[in-house]
């Protein structure tokens, strides 16, 4: 048991397989730069069995559990996590481009999610706790664009459900001493 406070680095990491009875295969880690929260959710639908005009029993199940994480800075290795997309480097300095493309055709990606975040209050000094969704799939586009006069945030937010290879859907992790979320990673 432990407080949570504040978000210290969040990374998604492509799923490159998700074979039945395997093992999952994730490729290299992206950071989520300027990651400002977390926030996982999800539906619970409930059946209610009614007869002799009472309840007679009740079974719930969750039906849903979405992740949503908005961050601070437009990072277009991200993006091109998320969906199939391209980007593409040319020039030089001082004149250097970069370009993230969408393309007609495009398809939302899995990919996983592990958030950090330091305790706080001295539950557990020198300690942490990592957020895993072992498989996501983005849920709306993500929220670009520019604000006037203000700083515009990054808005993402995906579905995740159960990996088919291990049924592994979510997990909470609370380490007595902080480890990198790279090491967390290495393990599906």
């Amino acid at each position: 048991m432990t407080k949570l406070y504040a978000v210290e680095d969040c990374k998604i990491f492509p799923l490159l397989s998700d074979p039945d009875g395997g093992t999952p295969v994730y490729g290299e880690g992206v950071d989520v730069p300027g990651i400002k929260a977390m926030e996982i959710s999800g539906d619970v639908e409930v059946k209610q069995l009614r007869g002799d005009n009472t309840l007679l029993d009740s079974d719930a199940e969750i039906s849903n559990v979405t992740v949503s994480y908005p961050h601070a800075k437009l990072g277009l290795d991200v993006l091109k996590a998320l969906m199939s997309s391209t980007i593409t480097d040319s020039g030089t300095t001082p004149a250097q481009k970069t370009k993230w493309s969408l393309k007609k055709g495009a398809k939302p990606l899995p990919y996983k999610i592990v958030g950090k975040t330091p305790t706080s209050g001295g539950d557990i000094i020198g300690g942490d706790v990592h957020f895993t969704l072992f498989k996501c799939i983005m849920s709306s586009f993500p929220g670009l664009g520019l604000a006037e006069e203000d700083y515009r945030t990054v808005e993402n937010e995906a579905n995740a459900m159960p990996l088919i290879s291990t049924g592994e859907w979510v997990d909470v992790e609370i380490n007595e001493t902080a480890v990198p979320i790279e090491t967390a990673a290495t393990t599906p």
